[in-house]
């Protein structure tokens, strides 16, 4: 299969909060105020820059990315356990980007981390963000401890990150758990996990604990050849250009009291129920599409009534954002102080105003 050969202007560079490999600030880029005891937004910003410099015009991570947008099928399964309206049956404009995680646009492919971010359009101008990565769990339980480990991680120093991991078991018991995680080489076959659980709501107020999988929609055929330092990249711009890439979205109920809400390196058992909530079209995405994802912070907060967060320390850590911004429209939810539009503005630099 000959692969399409990219251009600079096919890349779409933008902060995809909620990655999990070892560049994966996720949301907390874009924290204004403090995440922890000490720790600012500025903290990881600091580090991450220290570590692996500046890419002016790209987003200090996750800067390389492709731009998809296409359609979410809901089949109405899902109304089952939350009023969020992307659960009535029918179809949802959704646009979104496929990305690995690092600040440098040019790194090569590699064949791991990979992450998928989406935006549903939802009626009455709401909106659905999710940050989803290729890993059954996220690498910390805490901001802090996230931030110990990338500094570990990025010092390029094996033995201060092997100290680092006998000092901190939920993140050793964490990379365990990834390192042994399914492997997909390539955007289209891998499954995505929202690693964060969430409360789906009905509209009668019964709550529902929920982590929620996007997942390949029967076994994706071909095979990328490995050449070229975007050749992970290539397969999938050439796969949506002339196609479409189909997943389900699968609703994983948890267990209150059993199942864990606030620590997302705890996986649930495997045979918690599921529910086949619909099935997500991904294809190629236009310029003015690309243009729109370029700007949109993929904030997994933003929810739409019948989706609350949990008592994820992380998720709320990325809810503490005071950036003064207009509210640009968008009536997706947004839990504490929403006073962004969650756009924005892909200068290089730390998140800005939106436009």
């Amino acid at each position: 299969m000959v692969a399409h050969k990219l251009d600079r202007r096919m890349f779409v560079g933008l902060v995809a909060a909620g990655a999990v490999t070892v560049t994966g600030l996720g949301g907390f880029l874009a924290l204004e105020g403090r995440v922890g005891s000490r720790l600012t937004g500025r903290s990881f910003i600091d580090l991450f820059e220290a570590t692996g410099g500046r890419f002016v015009g790209y987003r200090r991570n996750h800067a390389k990315a492709l731009a998809v947008s296409g359609r979410f099928e809901s089949n109405g399964a899902g109304a089952e356990i939350s009023s969020a309206s992307v659960f009535t049956a029918g179809v949802y404009p959704v646009s979104g980007r496929f990305s690995v995680g690092g600040q440098n646009p040019h790194q090569p492919d590699t064949g791991t981390g990979q992450a998928l971010a989406l935006e549903f359009s939802l009626p009455g101008g709401e909106q659905w963000r999710t940050a989803m990565a290729a890993a059954p769990v996220f690498m910390a339980p805490t901001p802090e401890m996230f931030f110990g480990l990338l500094s570990a991680r990025l010092s390029g120093d094996k033995d201060r990150v092997a100290a680092f991991m006998r000092d901190n078991p939920p993140a050793a018991a964490a990379q365990k758990l990834i390192e042994a995680g399914p492997k997909a080489s390539s955007f289209a076959a891998a499954s995505y996990s929202s690693l964060n659980t969430f409360i789906f709501v009905t509209k009668n107020g019964v709550r529902t604990p929920v982590r929620w999988r996007v997942v390949p929609d029967g076994n994706p055929t071909g095979t990328a050849a490995k050449d070229g330092p975007n050749w992970m990249f290539e397969a999938l711009a050439q796969r949506v250009r002339f196609g479409e890439l189909r997943y389900r979205l699968l609703l994983q109920i948890g267990v209150p009291g059993q199942d864990p809400t606030n620590d997302p390196t705890l996986p649930w058992p495997p045979d918690r129920r599921q529910i086949d909530a619909g099935t997500l079209v991904l294809g190629h995405a236009i310029p003015r599409e690309q243009e729109h994802i370029r700007d949109t912070n993929f904030d997994p907060t933003v929810l739409p009534t019948g989706i609350e967060l949990s008592d994820d320390p992380i998720l709320a850590a990325r809810a503490r954002r005071s950036t003064p911004n207009r509210f640009g429209g968008v009536r997706g939810r947004r839990p504490r102080r929403w006073s962004n539009s969650g756009r924005t503005c892909d200068d290089g630099n730390h998140r800005v105003p939106g436009r």
